[in-house]
């Protein structure tokens, strides 16, 4: 009797055989699918990044000022600067302090890249875990 082949099977070594073929031929997926994913990353953070740098060059944000819309444009022809130090609305604070809020919108103003006067909170929330 032959401990090595079954009875109308295959061998083990035929059978460790497809086992690491198999093996290999799903690493090599796999790292295709790796490759092809930070590819993709890749492209869509530059698509995003062009994107997002000429629509803040085209942009024309209005910024009110004493019941009166400024925008760049507006402003160049008019030779009035833009305030640094006024923003738009109010804003609602729902079981948070003041102090907490501000370091919030300071966060977001600084990684957006969008100056805090430019931004508009309509309300903070504390959510409870």
């Amino acid at each position: 009797m032959n401990f090595l082949a079954y009875e109308n099977g295959i061998t083990i070594g035929e059978a460790l055989n497809v086992s690491v073929t198999g093996i290999i031929v799903v690493m090599i997926i796999l790292a295709l699918l790796a490759i092809l994913v930070v590819l993709l990353s890749k492209g869509i953070r530059a698509a995003v990044k062009t994107d997002h740098t000429s629509a803040q060059k085209n942009e024309d944000v209005p910024v009110i000022v004493n019941n009166e819309a400024l925008t760049p444009a507006s402003t160049k022809k008019s030779g009035a600067a833009l305030p640094d130090n006024q923003s738009v609305g109010t804003l609602d604070l729902y079981k948070t302090d003041e102090k907490t809020a501000a370091v919030i919108m300071a966060i977001i103003s600084n990684q957006s890249g969008v100056p805090l006067n430019r931004l508009q909170f309509n309300s903070i929330k504390l959510i409870e875990e």
